[in-house]
C-alpha cells in the first residue's frame, strides 16, 4: 500500500508500512520532499543561472560566514555595486589558520566571500597573493557575467586584508 502526496508539480509516494508511527512517515516524506526541492532548485539554478555545482552548493550550505575578533588581518571595502564586504585573518606561524568574511551584499557576495575564506585557510602571505577573484571564479565553477563583480570584490578585499596584516607586522613597536 502506498500512501501519494501531491504538492504542485511534485508527486510522491511512498510505501506505507505497517507498525511505522504516522509521525515517523510524516517525517521521513518531509525530509524526502526537501530533498526533491533542493535537486529541484540546484538543476533550474545550474541550467539558467550560470553558477556552478560548487557555488551553488555553497549558497545552500555558506561556510565561514562571521566575524573574528581581535583579527591579525581586517578590511572592509565597497564595491562598485554598492555590497560591502569584509574579511578578518587569523595567523598562526606566518600562516591563515583562521577567516571569515560578512557582506551586506547579495547572495552571489556572500558565496564569494565565502569561497576567499576558505581558500585563504592554511595559506602564508606569499601565497595567498594568488588569491585573486579569477581565482575564486574558477573555484566556484563559474557565476553570471553579472555577478562575476562579487568575486573581484572579495579578492580584493581579501588582499587587502592581507595589505593590513603586513602593516601590522612590519611597523615598528611604539616607543613607551
Amino acid at each position: 500500500m502506498f500512501m501519494t502526496v501531491k504538492t504542485g508539480f511534485i508527486e510522491a509516494r511512498w510505501p506505507h508500512k505497517e507498525g511505522v508511527p504516522l509521525q515517523d512517515r510524516i517525517s521521513a516524506m518531509a525530509e524526502d520532499l526537501k530533498d526533491d526541492v533542493k535537486n529541484l532548485q540546484k538543476e533550474i539554478l545550474l541550467k539558467n543561472d550560470g553558477y556552478g555545482v560548487p557555488a551553488f552548493d555553497r549558497m545552500l550550505n555558506p561556510l565561514y560566514r562571521g566575524t573574528l575578533g581581535d583579527p591579525d588581518g581586517y578590511a572592509r571595502v565597497t564595491g562598485p555595486c554598492g555590497d560591502t564586504m569584509e574579511i578578518f585573518l587569523r595567523f598562526d606561524n606566518d600562516q591563515i589558520n583562521e577567516a571569515a568574511f560578512e557582506t551586506d551584499g547579495c547572495g552571489s557576495s556572500a558565496v564569494c566571500g565565502s569561497f576567499a575564506a576558505e581558500m585563504a585557510i592554511g595559506k602564508t602571505p606569499d601565497e595567498l597573493l594568488d588569491v585573486t577573484g579569477d581565482r575564486i571564479l574558477k573555484k566556484m565553477g563559474g557565476a553570471p557575467e553579472k555577478e562575476q563583480h562579487c568575486a573581484h570584490l572579495a579578492g580584493e578585499t581579501l588582499q587587502e586584508a592581507l595589505s593590513s596584516y603586513m602593516v601590522k607586522i612590519t611597523s615598528p613597536l611604539p616607543k613607551k
